[in-house]
């Protein structure tokens, strides 16, 4: 029934409905909610999966996501309001279910290796072929590519309808510090021991070990993907506990730094450079700058994300001159990176041929040496795996939905009548804008992501009808003549007899 694993995964994943029941049983909804989403992600095995034909495979993201979805159509007793308020968002939504059918559709012919044409006569020779081609997608696989598009945007849906409050907002970055909390352990553990707390469990190990190596020691994986999930998993965390100093009163700050810098420490010991800089840059700027502030830049960030890949295709990007500089700090990061750029360019050259809903999946959206398929790249950022596999709609259609959360909010912040923006609110919309600039490097897109975003666009939704009824009620201040600063009603004294008379 499972395609990796041990008796306990498949426990593991069959049990987890019967644990999402029990959560929402127990506690509050909007707690329940959320960590119905992040328990399996820190918890559950990794690339285990109960595979049946048709559907996407039942794993740690997609039973989840499912269960949450189904108890909450349970408690709302009705199906909600899937498709967001603005036609941008509509827009953007429609697109990201159905082009992945399209790029099926696009996608039925094989792609064979060692074929060597003369006129109508093809040749190939099986002795120097690795892989011998690739299959064309058929047809019943736009079917699950539209199911999959589906199973991984629930999160999205019922965040925005059950997590749109400040108070939500607040219980999601506690349920990071908590997170944090039970984390701590088992992090420490595989530190001093080695990363084997999920090939003891499970029975495998989730990636390659040599990665968990780093700088004479070991970085943790527990259960996540890799080390570097792990690392931005911790930094999120750090994040969420610097907000609570900020909004905690005077007798409690203290404990509430104290919870921080035990959160920096998980941070530092994952060993990763970008989430350490991630931490040493925005943990500073939730406790010192305005939540204003925190939104402006974090608008600033999606545009970045969103612009990167047309930048990067225009060699608008100084790629060279960022090798050449890390060099001088770290000769074997300046590689890695060099080799990164130089994988992204095959891509991208190699998507040219098919722009706007790409090559689909099974791995055809990679370079392969075409006399014996042999794989020429390996790629690691979510943009360009979704630009290849979706084309440049489906980046659009994916990045554009995790960024109009935080553009919507940004805009509607900036009017004159918008209420104060929360620490609570801004501070996840920065987490939400790092994380897409981590996607540019890593494809660290989880389930927890798109909670995030479904509940900031709620907030969103929600500001924008706030500050519509703010502006309503003003227009009818003004009508009613209090606007104009009139305390009294107006004399009733006769009109003088000379001169014109008016009558209004």
């Amino acid at each position: 029934m499972i395609e990796i694993g041990n008796t306990t995964a498949l426990l593991a994943l069959l049990g987890w409905p019967l644990m999402a029941v029990l959560l929402f049983k127990k506690l509050p909804f909007e707690r329940a909610l959320i960590w119905s989403i992040l328990a399996p992600y820190m918890f559950l095995p990794q690339l285990s999966a109960i595979d049946l034909p048709i559907v996407p495979a039942l794993n740690k993201e997609t039973i989840p996501n499912l269960m949450t979805f189904g108890i909450c159509l349970a408690v709302w007793g009705k199906m909600p309001e899937l498709f967001p308020k603005g036609w941008v968002g509509r827009i953007l939504l429609a697109m990201f279910i159905v082009s992945p059918a399209i790029t099926v559709l696009t996608n039925l012919e094989a792609m064979p290796f060692g074929v060597d044409t003369f006129g109508n006569l093809h040749l190939i020779d099986p002795n120097a072929l690795e892989v011998w081609g690739l299959p064309g997608l058929r047809i019943y696989d736009s079917v699950s590519a539209l199911v999959q598009q589906v199973f991984l945007m629930l999160p999205f849906f019922v965040a925005r309808i059950g997590l749109r409050s400040e108070q939500a907002i607040r219980e999601i970055l506690l349920a990071l510090v908590i997170a944090a909390g039970i984390y701590a352990l088992p992090m420490l553990w595989e530190v001093r021991f080695s990363p084997q707390l999920h090939t003891r469990l499970y029975g495998f190990f989730q990636h390659d070990f040599a990665q968990a190596m780093r700088n004479g020691g070991f970085r943790p994986f527990v259960f996540m993907p890799h080390g570097l999930w792990v690392a931005f998993f911790a930094f999120m965390c750090a994040m969420a506990a610097a907000a609570m100093v900020k909004d905690s009163s005077a007798e409690k700050r203290t404990k509430q730094f104290v919870i921080l810098v035990g959160i920096f420490g998980l941070v530092v010991i994952c060993k990763s450079m970008g989430a350490l800089l991630f931490t040493l840059i925005f943990v500073p700027i939730v406790l010192l700058l305005k939540p204003r502030v925190h939104l402006a830049l974090s608008a600033m960030l999606m545009v970045l994300v969103l612009a990167y890949p047309m930048l990067r295709g225009s060699d608008a990007v100084p790629t060279a001159e960022l090798i050449t500089y890390l060099e001088g700090v770290n000769e074997e990061r300046a590689q890695s990176l060099e080799y990164r750029f130089t994988n992204e360019d095959r891509i991208l050259q190699h998507v040219e041929s098919k722009p706007l809903f790409g090559w689909g999946g099974w791995g055809r959206f990679m370079v392969y040496d075409p006399a014996t398929g042999e794989t020429q790249s390996i790629v690691d950022g979510q943009w360009i795996i979704t630009i290849g596999h979706y084309g440049w709609l489906g980046f659009i259609a994916m990045f554009g939905l995790l960024a109009l959360p935080v553009l919507s909010l940004w805009w509607q912040a900036r009017k004159p009548l918008a209420p104060p923006i929360p620490i609570a609110v801004s501070t996840l919309g920065l987490i939400l804008a790092v994380n897409m600039v981590d996607m540019l490097p890593n494809a660290t897109l989880i389930p927890f992501t798109w909670l995030m975003a479904g509940a900031l666009l709620g907030y969103a939704e929600t500001l924008k009808v706030t500050i519509a009824d703010a502006q309503s009620a003003r227009i009818r201040q003004a009508h009613s003549g209090v606007a104009l600063g009139v305390k009294h009603p107006p004399s009733r004294a006769k009109p003088s007899q000379k001169g014109r008379r008016t009558v209004l």
